[in-house]
Parts: structure tokens; C-alpha cells; sequence
């Protein structure tokens, strides 16, 4: 299974360990490690992992295993990104607000 090709909905944990190239034991290590990594359970108490959980899994296993990061290291740059992409979100809107603004300028000046 190639992180490209991924088609099915879930994902079970040995499938998941395989992808990676890891033991399950990682993936459950990792998961109580990352509180953005929490993979849903069904019924019986399988995780099941979605795309967007494996999405997330492979950005932790390339900060922890290719660039050597340690978990507390990955768990501190996964939350700085966090934020700076809420920092980037916060000018995007501000703006786009000012455009609008400009927008309304240039609109009301054309009428003069």
C-alpha cells in the first residue's frame, strides 16, 4: 500500500504499521504520544484510520524517523505549525478584509 494509492475508508492498525514500516506497538505509542493523532475505534475497540489519520501519522513518522526528531521535539514542531498555520489563516482573512475594503473605495469613487 503507497501513501498515494490510499482508496479504502479505514484502515486497520497492522495495515497502517505496514505502510510505515513500523510495529503496531509504534503506532499505538505514537498516537498516545501526539494529541493530534487519535485514530476512532469501532465496536469492538479496533482503531480504524481514516486517510486523514494517516495523513498525520506520516508527518510524525517524517519528523521522528527521517529528520531525527525526538517525541518531544515532533510534538513541539507539530504544535508550531499549529499555530503558524493559524497565524496564516488570521492575514489571509485580515486581507481579504481589507480588499473588500479597497473594493468598496475604488467602487464608490467610480460613482463620483
Amino acid at each position: 500500500m503507497e501513501l498515494g494509492n490510499l482508496t479504502k475508508l479505514y484502515y486497520s492498525i497492522g495495515e497502517v504499521a505496514d505502510l510505515f514500516g513500523v510495529a503496531p506497538s509504534v503506532i499505538r505509542y505514537w498516537e498516545s504520544e501526539f494529541p493530534q493523532f487519535k485514530p476512532g475505534k469501532n465496536s469492538k475497540g479496533d482503531r480504524k484510520f481514516t486517510q486523514k489519520d494517516i495523513a498525520v501519522l506520516n508527518h510524525i513518522h517524517h519528523l521522528v524517523k527521517e529528520k531525527g526528531f525526538t517525541i518531544e521535539g515532533a510534538r513541539r514542531e507539530l504544535e508550531n505549525e499549529k499555530h503558524e498555520q493559524r497565524d496564516k489563516n488570521e492575514v489571509i482573512q485580515k486581507l481579504k478584509s481589507i480588499k473588500s475594503r479597497l473594493e468598496d473605495i475604488k467602487n464608490n469613487l467610480q460613482k463620483i
